[in-house]
């Protein structure tokens, strides 16, 4: 096998690897919320999810296109920077799933694509412009648009249904969840697992086998709906907790807005092709829906603390990814010293996820921090 197609190879794979950990990482999103007021049972809830994220992976390839073609210039980039750049991404997603926070896996992809692509052809290569209308502006805007949105949803529902026995609307919203979870899951299928194949377009580009600004295909569109779906199936239950019982305590009512909310902000953008961050929407959503409700409870250093990780996101992706592309810039050797010290990280990420387990089981009792605000009274 000769050196680009050992390359183009360990390209798609890793991009692959990326895109399961984007399935588990992101689970929360959709079913989170389902989950924590039992209008799924855990172990349903992601068998859904990874079937319906297979399934919005066919729906549409504007955001692939936007990756391969928009956030850097495709002529400057090699398989190199982009191998690099995945791994950056993985080690971030890992890094914040083992924390038990909602970062971005977007951001974390795009970073790890910025730093690599920085260190291997310059900063005339990254397209800043591209990245501030097509990221930039997105992530600080879908969390507020999506905040908002459920806030005035979540009050409707209570408005409405006011005069109705509190028995009977928790059953309809809980019927109801299972619906709009399910929208939600199969949004994020039309946008997440497009990323991944965008990353593997932009590999192929690079690598000759296809020509500049061309899609996605067959293919690569299967195999990355596989990928994230079986992620998706995998759980990531640490996150689950954190979105589902961290941010604030979600009844049936909240759940439906919440998730109403995020499916129609996640649609909209991957109709438009903007990639943002399906985890900040749905984030957003939830806080929305707890400052909805009269009386409930937000706790602001559960979302303080995502805060941080959102802002580090990019930044700290595009370190690794640099990183790792000065290291696989030296050849086959590189490229294998790179893989390895990844590997060696995931096996290290997941012992130590291993002191403090988090399954189906007990993924809807309340978290440390969440327990720690509690006992400190700062839950208001």
């Amino acid at each position: 096998m000769d050196s680009v197609s050992f390359l183009l190879v360990a390209v798609i794979l890793t991009a692959l690897a990326f895109d399961f950990t984007n399935g588990f990482h992101d689970t929360a999103n959709s079913m989170a919320t389902s989950i924590a007021t039992g209008a799924l049972s855990p172990r349903t809830a992601v068998a859904v999810a990874a079937v319906l994220n297979l399934a919005g992976a066919f729906l549409s390839t504007e955001v692939a296109r936007t990756i391969s073609n928009g956030i850097v210039d495709d002529a400057e980039v090699s398989p190199v920077m982009i191998f690099a750049g995945l791994i950056g991404a993985i080690l971030w997603n890992l890094v914040t799933w083992l924390a038990g926070l909602p970062s971005s896996s977007s951001h974390a992809l795009f970073g790890g694509l910025i730093g690599a692509v920085w260190v291997g052809s310059g900063g005339s290569a990254v397209r800043f412009t591209a990245i501030v209308e097509k990221i930039v502006v997105p992530a600080l805007a879908s969390p507020v648009v999506a905040c908002a949105v459920a806030m005035l949803a979540t009050y409707l529902a209570y408005v409405i249904t006011c005069r109705v026995a509190a028995g009977v609307t928790r059953k309809g919203f809980r019927a109801g969840q299972v619906g709009t979870a399910s929208l939600v899951a199969l949004a994020h299928g039309t946008n997440d697992a497009q990323k991944t194949m965008g990353v593997i377009t932009l590999a192929l580009i690079s690598g000759g086998v296809l020509g500049h600004g061309a899609g996605p295909p067959w293919w690569v569109v299967l195999s990355a709906g596989l990928a994230i779906s079986l992620g998706t199936y995998a759980g990531g239950w640490r996150i689950i907790r954190t979105m589902g019982r961290g941010l604030t305590d979600i009844q049936p009512p909240q759940g439906f807005a919440a998730e109403t909310s995020a499916t129609a902000v996640i649609l909209a953008s991957s109709h438009l092709g903007f990639p943002l961050s399906t985890t900040q929407v749905c984030t957003g959503s939830i806080l929305g829906a707890g400052l909805g409700r009269r009386l409930a409870q937000v706790r602001w250093g559960t979302a303080g603390r995502i805060a941080v990780s959102w802002l580090l996101t990019l930044p700290a992706a595009a370190a690794v990814g640099g990183v790792a592309a000065w290291v696989a810039d030296r050849g086959n050797g590189g490229v294998a010293l790179v893989a390895g010290v990844a590997i060696a990280a995931a096996v290290g990420f997941y012992a130590l996820s291993r002191r403090s387990p988090v399954s189906p089981d007990n993924v809807n009792e309340p978290h440390v921090p969440e327990r720690a605000e509690r006992s400190l009274g700062t839950t208001v």
